[in-house]
């Protein structure tokens, strides 16, 4: 036993409190309980983590069990494991930088032990049979698990070694036995290594981290990001003027005209003022609006507030300080101050196009999970009146078979016409009610939850479609990675998706006529293209063949001999690289002992191929030669001694170059 008498609380002027309900830790984890049952003296001992360690023995080819990197490898393959498949995936943020940190320090343990291969993921099996039994959802989500293991293996295996060369010469120049903080950055910031990685190397070396100096690097990068992400220059709200107003009141979840919207405030250049003529720019600042201020990832709406003569065209919507909904845009008619009243009106078209991509975002969502799998979480988004982007935690690309099914799936709740109904709750009775929240997002006590069918329950601030039928056609246009661990989708709806299909088979037609055939046959004709394309190349090629020995057959009298040595500079009009060095080999079988360049020349570019034969080798260097004529006509190239290529420009210079070989070759025979 290990007991904590937990007692106080420690105030942060030093007085204890006692605790509502004192306890006592025992110390005594599953792990500790079962070295006592076992009679084995550390929990590395017991037979869950032997089985783990006499696994990972055998894949890094390591004989001492008493290895620590083994210990770190096991413990680690664990936690991982279990992290994934309570939904986790590797991520540059939160807890999925939480478990890149422990692969990547797992990997590196893996490194040590001289591993240049995967062989991480391939732990996961034994990890199964140990605890599978115990924990079902272990081997219910085993190929996940694996996938996501492989894919950040396979990732961080382009930059380890690298970065470990990096390392070394950062700890061979360390002043005072400290790693500069610009230097752990760069590791960071260029070869993934995380801050407690790199401190880790460098504790086995007796070397410190200048932590300060890498929080300094690392708050400039983030200082930077921020300058450039900042809305309108980095228009901000002054403290003074926020104390003063009151929260925006958001009407437009049931309406897209409203009147009695009170001036608050105005902005010019981004600074407080109290009145604006026509033409300026501002910011207004209301009590109440039916605009929606972009959040969520849904775009700001646009429109036109005015009344009294004054007319200001939205050009979009923000909100300042999290609760104020200001209005940008231009005054083109009168004067505006302060005070004022107006009406406003926001554009019904876009905003209409808007929600249908809003609403098809969180079905897509649910289509994600359902498809993919539970790990899927959004990332960021995009919903703007002509498309949708959607970001999310994946491991892998799409396959065409998974893309279909996702998009089939969303089409299957947009046919269902499930109502789209919309809840207010507190925090806690949401949650309870299934709806989703997002992982890092900041929520209030009292939230809004959109609930689509059975299908789709989220929590949600933006504005949707009554009826999922109201989204009409959902199509995706595209998907990739965004970055590691993250994919991305981009889809179109309702007209917006009737257009991109009348597109798409606009061009298929099209595609049709250039080919003389319908629609319909197309596959068929671009195949038979394909297959046509194949057996001209072969042909083109046997006819190259024909002309490259014919060619060859009457170079071979041009050769000039060096001291038992035939040497040939000569240029082969229209012959490409593959076509120079087929010509080198049928002239080295002719000639025997000799040295030999080629030039082909094909829209102003000259390829050139050199090769040394026979008893020439090793007086000789094909590369050497090859590089001194490419220098001339301002090119470059190289290779072994036998045989080297490269290019460069076709014109005077390159006759003048292959007219000089003889005299660079002789001396060296």
């Amino acid at each position: 036993w290990n007991l904590v008498f937990m007692q106080f609380d420690r105030q942060p002027d030093g007085t204890l409190v006692p605790l509502p309900a004192p306890c006592v830790d025992t110390g005594m984890g599953l792990e500790r309980l079962a070295a006592i049952l076992q009679h084995v003296h550390t929990n590395y001992e017991i037979d869950l983590f032997q089985a783990l360690i006499r696994k990972a023995a055998e894949l890094t080819g390591t004989a001492d069990l008493e290895n620590k990197s083994l210990r770190v490898i096991a413990d680690h393959i664990r936690a991982c494991s279990f992290l994934i498949v309570d939904g986790v995936l590797p991520s540059n943020e939160g807890r999925g930088y939480v478990l890149r940190r422990i692969i990547r320090r797992a990997l590196r343990h893996g490194w040590m032990l001289g591993v240049r291969q995967p062989f991480f993921s391939k732990l996961v099996p034994t990890l199964v049979e140990q605890m599978g039994e115990a924990y079902p959802e272990l081997p219910a989500a085993v190929d996940t698990v694996t996938r996501a293991l492989q894919a950040e293996e396979e990732r961080f295996a382009e930059t380890l070694d690298a970065g470990m060369k990096i390392f070394e010469d950062v700890a061979g120049k360390a002043s005072n036995g400290v790693i500069p903080g610009v230097d752990a950055f760069r590791l960071y910031d260029t070869y993934g290594f995380p801050l407690d990685l790199t401190q880790d190397i460098a504790r086995e070396r007796d070397l410190t981290v200048d932590i300060a100096g890498f929080d300094a690097a690392m708050e400039q990068q983030r200082e930077t990001a921020r300058a450039a992400g900042k809305f309108g220059g980095g228009v901000t709200l002054p403290a003074e003027l926020v104390a003063t107003l009151s929260p925006t009141l958001f009407l437009g979840y049931d309406r897209l005209q409203a009147d009695g919207l009170s001036v608050l405030a105005l902005l010019k250049d981004g600074r407080p003022v109290q009145s604006a003529d026509a033409g300026d720019s501002v910011i207004v600042i209301t009590n109440q609006t039916p605009f929606y201020a972009e959040s969520g990832g849904q775009v700001g709406d646009t429109g036109v507030l005015a009344g009294n003569g004054v007319r200001l065209v939205v050009e979009d919507t923000q909100k300042f300080a999290g609760q104020f909904h200001g209005h940008v845009g231009t005054l083109s008619d009168g004067g505006l101050k302060v005070g004022d009243v107006l009406s406003g009106q926001v554009d019904g078209e876009r905003r209409g196009a808007t929600i249908l991509n809003h609403s098809a975002t969180h079905l897509l969502h649910a289509a994600l999970r359902e498809v993919l799998g539970t790990h899927v979480q959004q990332k960021g988004s995009l919903v703007a009146p002509d498309r949708l982007r959607f970001d999310f935690s994946h491991f892998q690309p799409i396959s065409a078979e998974e893309l279909a099914l996702i998009e089939r799936k969303v089409n299957q709740q947009v046919r269902a016409n499930n109502a789209a109904e919309v809840h207010n709750m507190g925090m806690q009775e949401a949650l309870d009610f299934g709806a989703m929240a997002l992982f890092g997002e900041k929520y209030g006590e009292h939230v809004r939850v959109l609930k689509m069918g059975d299908y789709s329950t989220e929590l949600c601030g933006g504005t949707h479609v009554n009826r999922t039928g109201d989204i009409g056609l959902f199509k995706i246009t595209s998907e990739g990675g965004v970055s590691a661990g993250v994919r991305r989708i981009e889809a179109v709806t309702g007209q917006g998706a009737l257009d991109y299909v009348d597109a798409e088979e606009a061009r298929l037609v099209e595609a049709a006529e250039l080919l003389g055939g319908s629609a319909a046959d197309v596959v068929e004709k671009i195949r038979a293209l394909g297959q046509r394309q194949k057996q001209l190349e072969r042909e083109l090629e046997a006819v190259k063949a024909k002309v490259a020995a014919g060619a060859t057959a009457d170079l071979s009298g041009q050769a000039v001999e060096v001291a038992g040595v035939k040497v040939l500079a000569a240029r082969l009009e229209g012959f490409d690289a593959k076509a120079l060095r087929d010509a080198m080999d049928r002239l080295k079988q002719q000639l025997g002992d000799a040295v030999i360049v080629l030039a082909g020349a094909q829209d102003g570019k000259a390829a050139l191929v050199a090769g040394v034969n026979g008893s020439a080798m090793g007086k000789v260097k094909a590369g050497e030669l090859l590089s001194h004529i490419a220098s001339q006509i301002g090119g470059k190239g190289g290779g072994r001694p036998d045989l080297a290529q490269g290019g460069g420009e076709d014109g005077p210079a390159l006759a003048t170059a292959l007219a000089a070989v003889v005299e660079w070759v002789s001396p060296r025979l």
